[in-house]
């Protein structure tokens, strides 16, 4: 079963949203695996703390999506092959990036400035996995 330990809730996006970018990057990263299950929705909205119509909603979008099914009286699980899930791989670094320059941009760093910082951090980000 899916596990939400990791789950941060955030001001800055609605509560939905971040339960399905969380379940696309686990998904993305191989932390979420096809057919998985996910918790319900009464006890996903206990957990969190949140009203189950937003649980619901954000349920109800990864349907639409085909990332997960769910029958009435049936656990619910995720539905992720290796097309959708890079698919979503693709969805979220194509966001993610398209945020990031937009930031360089507007902050005025020139392309060689944002690639030396992304270089910057990608090191220090190796630095800290090995300690």
């Amino acid at each position: 079963m899916i596990s939400f330990e990791e789950f941060i809730l955030e001001d800055n996006e609605p509560v939905y949203q971040q339960i399905i970018r969380y379940i696309m990057q686990g998904i993305a990263s191989g932390v979420i695996g096809d057919r998985e299950e996910v918790p319900s929705r009464r006890a996903l909205s206990s957990l969190l703390g949140v009203n189950p119509n937003t649980i619901q909603k954000a349920y109800h979008l990864l349907e639409e999506e085909g990332i997960m099914v769910s029958r009435p009286g049936a656990k619910s699980y995720i539905c992720a092959d290796r097309q959708t899930v890079e698919r979503i791989r693709r969805e979220l670094l194509l966001g993610d990036t398209s945020a990031w320059v937009q930031a360089m941009k507007q902050l005025g760093i020139s392309r060689e400035e944002a690639w030396a910082l992304a270089e910057e951090m990608w090191e220090a980000e190796d630095d800290r996995k090995e300690i």
